[in-house]
Parts: C-alpha cells; structure tokens; sequence
C-alpha cells in the first residue's frame, strides 16, 4: 500500500482492490467510508437513461446524510433491467451491515461498458476486506481504482482559512477522458471536506461551483448514463457551519471551484488522445449566458476539434459554429486571436503571415483562443481538447 502524496481529510478513509471486475487484474472497486454520519449532496446526469446506481443514490441522498460510498469500474450497471437494481440494493446493503448502519446510508457509483451484467458477486466477496483495510491515505488508490480509459489520477486538493484562526481541506477525486459534456457534471467527481455545513448549504455550493467549471468543458459532446458528483462534509472543524454568504461561506466556494476546476482541466487533458487543450475566451458578449452559447457551439464542433489536432488555424469553422449558436452579433465586428495573434479582425481574413504565427501557437500543449463578438461587455470561458486519431481508434474497439 503506497501513502498518499494529498492531505487527507479528518473523517474519511478510502480503500481500493481488484474484484476481477476488470478483465486485466487492475484496480475496480473503490470504497469512501465516514467514521461518523457526514452531511452529502450530489448532482446527477440528466440524460434520460440512467444507470441503476445513479437512480438508487439520487433517491438517498434527499435526507443529506451519508456514511459511505462504493465505486466500481468497468461495469456502467446501466441499462441492466431490475437485476441491475437489485445488485446494487445487495452490494450497499452488505455494506451497511458491516457497518451497522442504514442501507440508504450508503451510495452507490459505477463507470464502465453499458449493457453487460454487473458481476455482482465478485464485487459482493470483495466487500469485508475492503472495509476492513480503509485508511484516511489511500487517496490515490481510490482514484485509480475509479479510472476506466483514463490515462491518469485525478486528484487535487486545498486548504483554506475558516473561523478563527483554523484551517480547512478541500480534496476533490475525478475520473472521465471519454463521454464528457456539460450537462450537471459529466464524469464522477467525488468532494470531501472537513469544513462544518449541513447539506443543503453544501448542496447549493455545489451546484455553484459545477456550473462554475465542470459545466464548462467539453471533450467529445457526449454525455454518460452514469455522471454523478457528490459531496461530503465531516464538520470536523470545530467552528460555526457555514451558510448564506459569509466570509467562510465564499472562501470554501472559492475553493470548491478552485478543485473543480483543476480536475476539470485533468480531464479535458486526458481527453482519450486529446493533444492539445483550448480556453476559449469568448468576449464582447451582450450578456454571459450569449458568451457561454458561443462558447459551447464552438468546443463541441468536431470540425472545430479536428482542426486543432491538425494545428490547423481554421478560424471560418469557428465563425460558423459560433453563427448556429443562436445568439445576435455582428459578423463583421468579429475579432478571433490564437495566443496575441490576430487572425480576423472585423470578419474578415488578416492574412496567411497571421495564421503561420498562429500554427506556432498552436503547437503548444494548452493555449488559449479568443473571440469577440462585438462591443459588449460580457464574457465567458470554455475549455475543450482536440480530436484526432486515437480518440477514433480508442472508441472503435472499446468493447473488444
């Protein structure tokens, strides 16, 4: 077992094996589990077709309380019929047991192919152990255990002054490289805390914060039967809970987005081949929700995405996505610059020595774009990756 290299947070312990879930021996099941009953929030994909762990913890977690939470890879439990319901309702009640608890005291998450029974009882054998070898530093074993085709963990964490003179911890896990679009927040995220609140305070800096980041980033347009991010808090620190939007309140937000947000960046990173990550910058907006509408018809267009895996400074792409976005602008006050190359200004072409400048900028591994679409005073960032041949390689074969 390897200690982890991020702060641990008073209240919580992780563990983390192979159940053979996955075919290749690696880790598959991840365990968080609360010495203490723990205030939780959660937000949850809103496609339409939902994987059975994602209906059982959108019905338990109403009540704000929780004491654990079990993440399988490798198996979405999606689209399994009421088997599939039924083997998740066992695995969190097993749970529950060992620990004497409530079954809806435990959640559940599982990521992986959809459609293919749950190996339910793999998992089920696993379960004594898992809880018996929980510590507060296996951290980043949790994480690799949670991962499917990521290429890497994704941890990040913070610590923040709270009440006088005191300190708190923020520590964010994500998992997703594949099947990510904003939409709640497309992945799983997992949010530990040890900042005192009760959960419906925690519920509303949540979804704050997810819409801050998460539901700004793209990868492949896509998103999962399986997305959930949850939250917990320990309350260990012994100050007031938070609430409204006092100084500790903004504090923790801030650094709940500042987590989010660099696990979100990880994951567009990661983006199944992605070589290349884009912050778009769309500015001169008549107001912020044009600018994020600009911003996302254009993140999302593959034309778009291929050409910036081609360091293509195709630039006529981005102005037709952003023309089907449904916002009023001029076309002819546009202005888009790759890095402080200026490639158009007012619509129109600069010229073929601005895009050789800009195929330069577009070799580095993270750059930024900007587009300004006029005069206004309004602005929104997005962040997406390129698309290229391995993320088509990748998807052609993942279920073979």
């Amino acid at each position: 077992m390897s200690e982890s290299q991020h702060p641990t947070v008073p209240g919580f312990r992780f563990s983390a094996t192979a159940c053979g879930v996955k075919p290749d021996g690696q880790l598959d099941l991840g365990l968080i589990v609360a010495d203490d009953p723990v205030s939780v929030a959660g937000m949850f994909t809103k496609n339409r077709v939902k994987a059975a762990p994602v209906t059982l913890s959108m019905q338990r977690i109403e009540r704000g309380r929780s004491q654990a939470l079990i993440v399988n890879s490798g198996n979405a439990n999606a689209c399994t019929g009421k088997k599939g319901m039924e083997d998740a309702k066992v695995i969190t009640s097993i749970i529950a047991d060992e620990m004497g608890v409530a079954d809806d005291m435990v959640m559940m998450a599982s990521t992986g192919v959809i459609g293919m029974p749950l190996p339910s009882e793999r998992i089920e054998e696993a379960l004594p152990d898992l809880l018996k070898t929980a510590r507060p530093d296996r951290i980043d074993e949790f994480a690799r255990a949670i991962m499917t085709t990521d290429r890497w963990p994704k941890v990040s964490s913070i610590k923040f002054p709270i009440g006088y003179e005191k300190e708190a911890t923020v520590l964010g896990i994500a998992k997703g490289a594949g099947m990510i679009h904003p939409d709640m927040a497309t992945t799983l995220g997992f949010i530990l805390t040890d900042a005192p609140m009760h959960s419906s305070f925690l519920q509303r800096a949540l979804s704050t914060a997810v819409d801050r980041t998460f539901n700004r980033l793209t990868v492949d347009g896509c998103t999962s039967t399986n997305d959930s991010i949850y939250a917990f808090s320990s309350s260990r620190v012994e100050t007031e809970p938070l609430r409204g939007s006092d100084r500790d309140a903004r504090r923790f937000i801030d650094a709940l987005v500042d987590v989010l947000g660099e696990l979100g960046k990880r994951i567009v990173q990661d983006g199944e081949g992605a070589k290349h990550v884009v912050t778009l910058e769309v500015v001169g907006a008549p107001s912020e929700d044009a600018a994020r509408k600009v911003g996302e018809q254009i993140a999302r267009s593959t034309l778009v995405k291929a050409a910036i895996w081609g360091r293509d400074p195709n630039w006529g792409r981005m102005m037709a996505a952003a023309g089907m976005a449904g916002v009023a602008f001029d076309p002819l006050k546009v202005e888009i610059k790759f890095g402080k190359v200026a490639v158009v200004k007012k619509g129109i072409r600069v010229g073929r020595t601005a895009e050789e400048e800009a195929r330069r900028v577009m070799a580095e591994s993270s750059y930024r774009i900007t587009m300004k679409l006029g005069p206004g005073k309004a602005k929104a960032s997005y962040l997406f990756c390129d698309m290229g041949e391995d993320y088509l390689r990748l998807n052609a074969s993942y279920r073979s």
